[in-house]
C-alpha cells in the first residue's frame, strides 16, 4: 500500500480558527482547544451586541431629542406625537443629529410642526 500522509486539512482547519483568535488574551489564542471554546462564546455575543448596539443607539437618539424638545417646553413624546401628525419624515437620527450639531435647523423643524 502506498504510504498516506496526513493532517494538511487538521492543520488548515486548525490554523483558520486561530486565525480569528487574533487579539484574545493567554492561551485563547494559541491553543486550538482553548480557542475554538473562546471563538464559539465570542461569535454569539458578536451576533447579540450587533442588535444590542441598535437599541442602544436609539436611545442615545432619544435623549440627545428629548433634551432639545424640553428647552422649548415640549415633551418627546408630544413632539414625535406632532411629527407624525404634520407627516415630517424625518427619522430619529437625523432628528438627534440635527439638535445636537444644527439647533436653528431643529428650531425650524420644531416651530413647522407646531
Amino acid at each position: 500500500m502506498p504510504r498516506v500522509k496526513r493532517g494538511v486539512r487538521a492543520t488548515k482547519r486548525r490554523k483558520r480558527l486561530l486565525q480569528h483568535t487574533k487579539g484574545f488574551l493567554w492561551t485563547r489564542k494559541s491553543k486550538y482547544r482553548q480557542a475554538k471554546e473562546a471563538t464559539l462564546h465570542a461569535w454569539s455575543f458578536q451576533f447579540a451586541d450587533r442588535k444590542k448596539k441598535k437599541r442602544t443607539m436609539r436611545q442615545l437618539w432619544t435623549i440627545k431629542i428629548n433634551a432639545a424638545v424640553r428647552e422649548h417646553g415640549l415633551t418627546y413624546s408630544k413632539f414625535i406625537n406632532q411629527l407624525l401628525k404634520a407627516e415630517v419624515a424625518i427619522d430619529r437620527k437625523i432628528l438627534a443629529d440635527l439638535a445636537e450639531h444644527e439647533p436653528k435647523v431643529f428650531e425650524y423643524i420644531f416651530k413647522s410642526v407646531q
